[in-house]
């Protein structure tokens, strides 16, 4: 007798050392405060759109507010690089593209983050890009633009297009396209989409390539410019009317879209990115989120599991990695 109660009076020091012991208690379960996602451009843009509604969402799951934050500047990477400064806590949320999390760090030398610091939790849709072009342009097809194109370079006057920034997605795929037809082409960055298109309405750059907006079916409706064709691989569900530049006669395997996803900082533990990666694909099936992706003509990326989806990741990496030697673009 006096031996068990020896050994249960061990056994009840034990486990009280134990429970004392640092660490020993459950954390308590997450979020325990707000949670943050971070725009990487000022606030009234798209991607801001798209983080507000995802916020709301979210937070309804999380049981927590999910805060937006907008920090604009070198064509994104102020934002991701103050997500990839604060705690690997699965607090701060990064909403972005390859633009941001792939093209920065390889085509700037001031980004000075890498895509393999930052991890996808979830993608949230895709956007094809469209070929746009002036309205007194004298083409109506892809090979029609080819052939002014070489044109216009052999006379001494190339074509102008626009994009959204030099090192940019949009940048990288119209060098590659004048690459693949062989033309020069005259390059001329804009801070932001929105002048852009003013002013390929206004006739200041002959065409550009960038993400569609639903707003371009009204504007070639009303004749301010020309939609061209899509760069898809096959016509999407949301551009069923036009042609795909692969339907064209000279120039074909030339696809691409634009992606955009939510990020964390490498390190962020296993089970939270699973928490907000269940979250996340819950929200884009809420019939807001829907509606939300039917307003902007965007497409939802089909469903992958977590080994999908780092590997979708390291291949989107490794094929804009190959764009941008490719090209050899270089920002200053």
């Amino acid at each position: 007798m006096k031996t068990r109660r020896h050994l249960c009076g061990l056994l009840v020091a034990a486990l009280c050392a134990a429970a004392a012991a640092p660490g020993a208690l459950a954390a308590p379960p997450y979020p325990t405060k707000p949670v943050t996602v971070m725009v990487p451009y000022p606030a009234g843009g798209a991607t801001d759109a798209s983080a507000r509604m995802y916020a709301t969402l979210m937070g309804a799951k999380l049981g927590q507010p999910v805060l937006v934050e907008n920090l604009g500047g070198v064509s994104g990477g102020l934002g991701a690089q103050k997500v990839l400064s604060a705690p690997a806590d699965g607090y701060y949320l990064f909403l972005g593209s390859p633009n941001e999390v792939i093209l920065s760090p390889l085509v700037n030398p001031a980004v000075k983050y890498k895509p393999q610091d930052v991890v996808l939790v979830q993608p949230s849709s895709y956007v094809p890009l469209v070929v746009l072009a002036r309205k007194g342009l004298p083409v109506n097809s892809v090979d029609e633009l080819i052939d002014l194109a070489r044109k216009s370079a052999a006379a001494g006057a190339p074509l102008s297009y626009g994009t959204t920034g030099l090192g940019s997605l949009y940048h990288l795929v119209t060098e590659n396209f004048a690459q693949r037809i062989g033309s020069k082409l005259t390059h001329a960055p804009y801070k932001g989409g929105a002048p852009m298109i003013q002013d390929l309405a206004g006739g200041q750059i002959d065409f550009v390539i960038t993400a569609y907006q639903s707003s371009f079916d009204a504007m070639a409706e009303q004749g301010r410019m020309k939609m061209l064709a899509s760069l898809g691989a096959t016509r999407p569900e949301t551009l069923k009317h036009l042609p795909t530049v692969n339907e064209s006669r000279q120039l074909q395997n030339f696809s691409y879209t634009i992606w955009g996803g939510f990020f964390v900082r490498k390190g962020t533990p296993d089970e939270l990115v699973q928490r907000l990666r269940t979250v996340i694909a819950e929200a884009q099936q809420d019939p807001a989120a829907v509606s939300f992706r039917e307003t902007q003509r965007s497409l939802k990326i089909p469903d992958m599991s977590g080994q999908e989806i780092a590997r979708f990741f390291e291949s989107e990496t490794a094929r804009y990695a190959e764009l941008a030697k490719a090209v050899g673009v270089k920002a200053d």
